[in-house]
């Protein structure tokens, strides 16, 4: 099977195109790529892995032209920042400053 394993840093993107055989987990396919001695910061206990965008968990069996992706952690909460935005907003708007 062809699979795609993806790995993004902030400035970096690494996609790979690897044959698996039938039956092979995500975490294997991460393993069969080298991604893990690429990057050492990678953390498959810690670090959140997916197919397609959709969480998916280590076991999970891949089909066909999947592409495997690890999700690196979140540096700020995005709920926050917009919390955050909107009220610099509301003290734009009001006049006031922080």
């Amino acid at each position: 099977m062809h699979i795609e394993v993806a790995y993004a840093l902030e400035n970096k993107q690494t996609l790979l195109n690897i044959e698996v055989d039938a039956g092979t987990t995500l975490k294997q396919a991460i393993e069969l790529s080298g991604l893990l001695t690429l990057y050492p910061q990678i953390n498959l206990m810690k670090d959140k892995t997916g197919i397609f965008g959709k969480i998916a968990k280590l076991d999970t069996i891949l089909r066909e032209k999947d592409r495997v992706e690890i999700y690196r952690p979140l540096i700020a909460d995005p709920k926050q920042v917009r919390k955050e935005r909107a009220a610099q907003g509301k003290n734009m708007r009001s006049g006031k400053k922080s």
